[in-house]
């Protein structure tokens, strides 16, 4: 089968061949130390690598720019670099730029919410033009996959001087397997294959996405085979798909690492009274928007930690309504008939299914006596005006969750900050006490047994409504080869790919 697969590299290599994927919206900053948002995450994962990675199974942490890595004690960490790597301008990639990505993400001259992540790191020392050894101000548990975040170049950006606005983030220079060909917005950003990248050259000489805002134009250009790669809601799936799909497209569907939730912004007066936000979750029937609209293709979300997670807690039960309850509370904290609880909540049509939830949410509370207002949104005026200003009663939006989690990103109160994740104004002083101490345990149980923990007092606390845990279902043309589905996804080896 190898060998099949390598003539048929030899053969589909002597003509061009492009992926054809698609975008809900723009990319703010194709800068890893900058990219918030989703598109900006999908691309720059192309252009830029780490010191390491996840494996293919997502279980096992093995080397991208290291090629070697040992710790010397527990709170030292050494890496071994590859020698055979370029930036994309063919300068050589070495331990001055590791160096300098520590020092630039932990500036104060930039506003991310990574920082959170290199907290614990004491220094970064420069041993050779390819060694770096990190040491750490006490043991953390995860020491290694902080240095997942992509390493940019110190010859070009060590005389920036504002590198939140540099020309860098839209002319980005990375280590990828992909480097930016086009970028032009609302409409198609081009990669083309690096022809020096360290592994080998990828199969598929460019990939263009198309960037496309409605949900229905995405899925007719899939129809009609004008993109390669697509989602598609449950509903497409179920109800949509025309005669003979399936024979030229693969189905994959997988339990995403993510979850979507209704949060509130705990700076109001109205939702910082605890049996508001219970009243509201016992006014919502979780499962009956999965039943509504994804046809079985997604689970009621009950807390911040994933099911697959050591961190997931079986004791907390998921929510049931309970509308008597519901009023009985809303009655209690000052709302009832003649003065209902009124608010928005705002959510970004880039997600094609939570416009819709949404509504669902809207007439869920209305039975319960709540007067609920839609703000929907492109997705970048929803950042830009709504998330970072912090101008919004609650947010409708969803987590993607690394398999290890980090709970200081959006639980604990000193991520509340301009640029950080803890956007909706959650503090807790016991859960910031547990977040301390689980962040330098590197016994899995015990970490465990600490998670478990955190997981119940946040759910009791309901600064989110935690909602559902999609399933993600994508479509993949039959004219690409090489594929390896595995329940961790599909995109792992996607230099590897062949398209006919």
């Amino acid at each position: 089968m190898k060998g099949l697969f390598f003539l048929l590299a030899i053969f589909f290599s002597l003509q061009a061949s492009t992926l054809h994927l698609s975008l809900s919206s723009n990319p703010s900053r194709l800068n890893p130390l900058l990219s918030t948002d989703s598109a900006s995450g999908e691309i720059t994962s192309f252009l830029f690598n780490g010191l390491v990675k996840w494996d293919k199974y997502q279980k096992k942490i093995i080397p991208d720019l290291a090629e070697s890595f040992f710790f010397k004690d527990e709170k030292t960490l050494v890496f071994r670099l590859r020698k055979n790597v370029k930036w994309h301008d063919g300068e050589p990639f070495t331990a001055d730029d590791v160096v300098f990505t520590y020092k630039t993400i932990i500036s104060p001259t930039i506003a991310t919410p990574y920082a959170t992540s290199f907290r614990f790191v004491k220094s970064v020392k420069k041993l050779d033009d390819y060694s770096v050894e990190v040491r750490y101000k006490k043991p953390y548990f995860k020491a290694l996959e902080t240095w997942m975040m992509g390493i940019i170049p110190k010859h070009i950006l060590q005389n920036e001087k504002n590198i939140m606005n540099s020309k860098f983030n839209t002319h980005p220079v990375g280590t990828g397997p992909y480097k930016l060909a086009r970028l032009e917005f609302s409409k198609d950003i081009v990669l083309q294959a690096n022809d020096d990248y360290f592994k080998h050259r990828p199969n598929i000489d460019k990939i263009s996405f198309h960037v496309i805002a409605d949900n229905m134009t995405r899925f007719l250009m899939l129809k009609s085979k004008q993109l390669d790669i697509g989602a598609l809601s449950p509903i497409e799936y179920e109800r949509k798909l025309p005669k003979g799909f399936k024979k030229d497209f693969n189905i994959f569907e997988n339990v995403a690492l993510a979850y979507t939730y209704l949060g509130f912004n705990l700076k109001k007066k109205k939702f910082q009274d605890p049996r508001v936000r219970e009243a509201l979750s016992l006014a919502i029937d979780r499962d009956e928007i999965v039943d509504i609209m994804f046809f079985g293709h997604a689970k009621v979300c009950r807390g911040p930690f994933l099911p697959t997670s050591i961190a997931f807690n079986q004791k907390v039960k998921k929510p049931k309504r309970d509308l008597q309850k519901a009023r009985r509370l809303l009655k209690a904290a000052g709302y009832d008939k003649n003065n209902p609880l009124v608010f928005e909540i705002a959510t970004s049509n880039s997600n094609p299914t939570r416009p819709y939830v949404a509504q669902i949410l809207q007439h869920q509370l209305q039975q319960a006596g709540v007067v609920v207002k839609l703000r929907i949104m492109e997705w970048q005026a929803f950042l830009n005006m709504v998330v970072f200003p912090r101008k919004f009663d609650t947010v409708l939006l969803g987590w993607g969750l690394s398999p290890t989690p980090d709970p200081r990103l959006f639980w604990h109160s000193k991520s509340d900050i301009k640029g950080g994740f803890n956007f909706i104004g959650y503090h807790n002083d016991e859960v910031d006490a547990l977040i301390e101490k689980s962040e330098t345990v590197v016994d899995r149980k015990e970490l465990a047994k600490i998670w478990k923990k955190m997981f119940a007092l946040i759910v009791a606390d309901n600064p989110y409504l935690f909602l559902y845990i999609p399933t993600s279902i994508s479509a993949v043309s039959k004219k690409i080869h090489n594929i390896e589905a595995l329940p961790s996804g599909y995109w792992h080896n996607y230099i590897d790919w062949i398209k006919e």
